[in-house]
């Protein structure tokens, strides 16, 4: 277990089944100790090969503080692999990561995949938030950090560096993940300039398997209806052309 920054930890498990059936963008339900409620969490790394899996989280509670806690050797029971992934296809296409905090490790497999025809743009508060930017960095990806403050790197927003790269580079998918009001606005880029965009839908889960129907979002039928899609059976990866963001 490593501290990446404040609050934030980069555990990695040895899991070959779970491992050899991940893809980008799915997570796992994790037992934290005696709390009844499993803790989903991205998948931000896997290998298939040795059985590596990587998860990247945050303490937000009594539960992830529980798993923070863990030490090499023992055990974390896990369910998994879960949930709709980011479609990964094309390595030739151009494509763009934007990523707010916690947001950015589920982002890590998609720049990997891509290589050096990626581009991660992360955003955090402040300098010392900032987490996995050698492994994007590592990945082959091109790697632009923002920070609201300014400490580091760009002094904006992830959707103003968006704009700026979008001008001068040419781009033939977005991939985003972290705050909803940052994945609106990035969709809504995306949704101008005619840009397929695929965004990770972060609700609130119980079951993890789409069991108990808590971790509904709003998405757009085929008929202009609005319905409700299960974020961790029908998602946690959407279309954002599908997400009825005001619903």
């Amino acid at each position: 277990m490593n501290q990446l920054a404040p609050g934030v930890y980069d555990m990695m498990l040895e899991a070959p089944l779970v491992a050899g059936a991940a893809s980008a963008g799915q997570f796992v339900n994790v037992l934290c100790g005696e709390h009844l409620l499993r803790r989903p969490i991205s998948i931000c790394g896997f290998d298939t090969g040795r059985g590596g899996l990587r998860l990247v989280f945050e303490v937000r509670g009594k539960g992830t503080a529980w798993l923070a806690e863990r030490r090499a050797g023992e055990s974390v029971d896990i369910i998994g692999p879960l949930g709709h992934g980011f479609s990964l296809e094309d390595r030739s296409l151009n494509a763009v990561m934007v990523g707010g905090g916690i947001g950015t490790p589920p982002l890590l497999p998609p720049a990997k995949f891509y290589g050096g025809n990626a581009t991660m743009i992360a955003g955090f508060r402040t300098a010392s938030a900032a987490i996995l930017q050698q492994d994007f960095a590592a990945s082959g990806a091109r790697t632009v950090l923002c920070t609201d403050d300014g400490s580091a790197g760009f002094h904006g927003f992830t959707t103003q560096a968006l704009t700026t790269h979008l001008e001068t580079q040419p781009c033939d998918v977005i991939y985003t993940c972290g705050p909803k009001p940052m994945m609106h606005a990035v969709a809504g880029i995306a949704l101008v300039r005619n840009i397929p965009c695929f965004v990770s839908m972060e609700e609130r889960m119980g079951c993890g398997i789409g069991a108990c129907l808590c971790c509904t979002c709003a998405t757009k039928a085929g008929d202009g209806s609005v319905q409700n899609a299960r974020v961790c059976l029908n998602g946690p990866v959407f279309n954002a052309a599908e997400v009825e963001w005001d619903g």
